[in-house]
């Protein structure tokens, strides 16, 4: 399955984003910290050039704490400053302001020192579809500015946002890129809900999923679903299939297991955290991918 979206009004936000940087002091980028590489668009670091930038770890209650903290640790090292929150509690916001002061202050004591009389920071929000970025406005805004919602691509258009005397955000569309190098990526954002589900096959985005966590967090599955071991360290996905799909009765007319149905089904489960609270990447994985490129250009 080859996973692409890159509708109309992402490529007009791309144009968009780039001339409203002129008057952009810093730049906030939003990362699901379930996927934090795979949901960062490469197509951002050339948009925004040398602009300050904070990375936020969006939904950490639903990552794998252990791989949250080893990412922030990773994103050190590159010298990037990257906090992990959660919007929707409000957890680690407090911290955004801040940091965005400290990215800014060079800039601001210049402007002072000018004689320039202080001013908000300008701030820009980006990120791909459903990363949470209107959830995080409305919450440093206090009030339901911003529109929200469980499914990529609501916000189709830019705005400007007051947050107190201290910021302003423009808040933008969730831009993806049109072409993944690494169909992985693709894989990685349909399974934690980036990518509209009427554009992909499901049954393929739960194959990839139920493969990674018999990997990675087998006592997950056989947990909530009540597993044999014969079954989920099966070489076969089928029978994990068709247990998921005879414990939730999804059944068609001759007791045949419904895949489509099983697999909507165990999607939504996992992205609600239903299953824990999983990351689908960790630093080890791409550190391994860029010694390889190093050692095939070197070659």
């Amino acid at each position: 399955m080859t996973i692409q979206w890159f509708p109309g009004h992402m490529a007009k936000a791309r144009r968009q984003v780039t001339e409203k940087l002129s008057v952009i002091d810093v730049v906030i980028e939003l990362a699901d910290a379930r996927v934090p590489a795979a949901s960062r668009n490469p197509m951002i670091d050339e948009i925004i050039s040398n602009k300050p930038r904070l990375l936020l770890l969006n939904k950490a209650d639903l990552a794998d704490p252990r791989i949250t903290q080893q990412w922030l640790a990773h994103y050190e090292k590159q010298g990037v400053m990257a906090i992990a929150i959660d919007a929707q509690s409000g957890q680690g916001l407090k911290a955004i302001i801040t940091s965005c002061q400290l990215l800014v202050k060079e800039k601001f004591d210049k402007m002072i020192a000018k004689g320039i009389k202080p001013r908000a920071i300008r701030a820009l929000i980006v990120g791909i579809p459903n990363v949470g970025k209107s959830t995080l406005i409305n919450k440093l805004a206090r009030k339901n500015i911003a529109k929200t919602g469980d499914r990529p691509g609501v916000t189709q258009a830019q705005q400007w946002i007051k947050v107190g005397k201290e910021i302003e955000l423009l808040d933008t569309p969730g831009i993806l890129w049109p072409k993944f190098e690494d169909q992985l990526v693709g894989l990685r954002l349909a399974t934690t809900g980036a990518i509209k589900d009427s554009i992909i096959n499901l049954q393929e985005v739960m194959v990839y999923a139920i493969k990674y966590l018999s990997e990675y967090y087998p006592k997950v599955l056989k947990e909530r679903y009540d597993m044999a071991d014969e079954i989920l360290f099966s070489d076969d996905v089928v029978p994990i299939f068709d247990h998921i799909g005879k414990k939730r009765g999804l059944l068609m007319s001759g007791g045949i297991i419904d895949y489509d149905k099983t697999s909507d089904l165990f999607l939504r489960e996992l992205r609600a955290g239903k299953l824990g609270r999983l990351s689908f990447e960790n630093p080890a994985m791409h550190e391994v991918k860029e010694e390889l490129i190093e050692e095939s250009a070197r070659d």
